[in-house]
């Protein structure tokens, strides 16, 4: 009896120090992104030097077929940018493409929670924000399906867009960007930096003739302001699927298109989208409280950051 405790005793001990050494190797991993600088200067920059020609010709009259394929192809290499640029900082490591392997096939700590989170929290908050507008005397038409696209993309199709865009842009930011500003600061501060660039990223983009940017200004100023904002507890929540997953790279890729295309079906009123982003910032602040240490503490004890809960 006595031997049988002992050797259940040693297997917990043997247990935990393996799964120490997994959070160990996990976080040193993370440290090993060390460009932060130059990661989000590049992905600044270029971009935008693409997009504002892109804007630029969208204007030009009169506006020929040539042009709208020379726009198109401008705005999809300043969209495929950072991606290239975070390969070129991943690939010449071996370290690193480990890892980046690693984690566009770990698909074991995807628990049904953050599943969940990830497929349904954009329809249900947007869904939920539609149903309040109504109070404030917007229509209830808004439910229905929209039946087409609020704005175009040049050469591309808006569904393809609705796709592509979100694939691109979180290969980019998930495969180095977070990881890098992650490496110098607490998840909240790394996340609040990532949202005001990535505000200021897609500033070029309202310059563009029919963009989604560009309507938005024309909406008026309160809704740009809100997608700027908006930005905010949108990164906070997927970087919680993020981490939560041990940096999963399909979880932010799903999220980011359910966003996208949840907010593109329906006939929503823009002031629903100022709803939404409401809603968001609550359900952020609820993480923000419920998971202190996995948010501000700098590196977590016991590598806390990569607990799967």
């Amino acid at each position: 009896m006595r031997l049988c405790f002992y050797a259940s005793f040693a297997e917990e001990l043997i247990l935990k120090h393996q799964q120490m050494k997994k959070h160990e190797s996990s976080s040193s991993i993370i440290r090993e992104y060390k460009s932060p600088l130059a990661f989000y200067t590049l992905s600044l920059l270029i971009p935008w030097s693409l997009w504002f020609l892109s804007g630029y010709i969208s204007h030009l009259t009169p506006y020929t077929k040539y042009m709208d394929w020379l726009v198109g192809i401008l705005s999809f290499a300043g969209l495929l940018a950072p991606l290239f640029i975070a390969l070129a900082f991943i690939m010449p490591r071996h370290q690193l493409r480990e890892d980046l392997l690693d984690r566009i096939f770990n698909f074991s700590f995807i628990k049904p929670q953050y599943f969940l989170v990830t497929t349904f929290l954009m329809l249900v908050s947007i869904l939920t924000a539609q149903a309040i507008s109504l109070f404030f005397g917007y229509s209830a038409e808004q439910f229905q399906f929209r039946g087409g696209y609020t704005f175009s993309s040049a050469i591309f199709p808006v569904w393809f867009m609705l796709l592509a865009a979100p694939l691109i842009e979180e290969l980019a930011w998930h495969s180095y960007g977070t990881d890098c500003l992650r490496s110098r600061f607490n998840l909240f501060t790394a996340s609040v930096i990532f949202a005001v660039f990535w505000a200021f990223w897609h500033f070029p983009l309202s310059f563009i003739k029919d963009y989604y940017h560009s309507n938005l200004v024309e909406e008026g100023l309160l809704y740009s302001i809100n997608f700027a904002v908006s930005l905010i507890p949108f990164v906070i929540i997927m970087n919680w699927l993020y981490y939560k997953t041990r940096r999963n790279l399909l979880l932010p890729v799903v999220f980011h298109i359910s966003a996208g295309f949840f907010n593109e079906i329906f006939a929503t009123h823009p002031m629903s989208k100022v709803i939404q982003t409401g809603l968001l910032l609550i359900f952020s602040v609820f993480l923000l409280i419920t998971n202190k240490a996995f948010f501000f503490d700098r590196y977590p004890k016991s590598a806390a950051l990569y607990v799967i809960e």
